[in-house]
C-alpha cells in the first residue's frame, strides 16, 4: 500500500509515518527503509536530521540517504524494492531538485520529482510519502518561492491521486481522506 501524508511543519507527520511504516512492515514481514532526502545546508537542518535519527533509533530502519534522483536508491546493493519505505520528505526532495548546488533553479523540477516518485511508488508498492502542507499562506512570495509552492502542489496532487491512502496530520491529529 502506498500512503501520502501531508500536514504543517513540525505537526507530527514524521512520527505518524514511522508508526504507519512499522505497522506495514510487521504485517508484511518485510524490511523497513527510511529514505532521508534532506541535504543539510545549515545548523538548523543538521539539528533536525539528528532529531529524526534519535526518534527512529531502535525501530529497525535501514537509512538510505539520497537527495536527488530518488529511484537510484532502489538500484543499490542490499536494497530490497519489495521492502517497506518511508520517504521523508517530498518537500526536501523537491527543494534539492529545484535549487541546484551551482546556484541555478530548475523550474521543471516538479514534473521530474512527480514522475520519479510515482515510479518509486510503482516499483515498491509499499511506500509512505511525507510532504509539508505550505499552501494556506495568502501572502505572495518572490518568483522562486511561488514556483516552488506550485511545483510542490503539483507533486502532492500526483501522489494523492496515485496513493492508496491520503492522510493529513495537523497538531497531532490525523484525518484520512482516502
Amino acid at each position: 500500500m502506498n500512503v501520502f501524508i501531508s500536514g504543517g511543519c513540525k505537526n507530527g507527520k514524521s512520527m505518524f509515518a514511522q508508526h504507519m511504516t512499522r505497522d506495514m512492515a510487521e504485517v508484511s514481514g518485510k524490511k523497513m527503509y527510511y529514505v532521508a532526502t534532506m541535504i543539510p545546508t545549515d545548523d538548523e537542518d543538521r539539528a533536525r536530521i539528528l532529531r529524526h535519527i534519535d526518534e527512529r533509533d531502535g525501530w529497525g530502519y535501514e537509512t538510505i540517504e539520497i537527495g536527488r534522483n530518488i529511484c537510484d536508491c532502489l538500484e543499490r546493493d542490499g536494497i530490497d524494492p519489495e521492502g517497506v519505505f518511508l520517504l521523508d520528505s517530498v518537500t526536501a526532495l523537491l527543494s534539492n531538485e529545484m535549487f541546484l548546488p551551482d546556484g541555478t533553479c530548475n523550474f521543471q523540477a516538479g514534473e521530474k520529482v512527480a514522475r520519479e516518485l510515482l515510479e518509486f511508488g510503482r516499483r515498491t508498492g509499499n511506500t509512505v510519502f511525507v510532504s509539508d502542507y505550505i499552501y494556506s499562506d495568502a501572502r505572495r512570495f518572490d518568483q522562486y518561492t511561488e514556483n516552488y509552492r506550485e511545483a510542490l502542489a503539483y507533486v502532492d496532487k500526483a501522489l494523492a491521486k496515485a496513493c492508496d491512502q491520503v492522510v493529513e496530520v495537523a497538531y497531532g491529529h490525523t484525518r484520512f481522506y482516502k
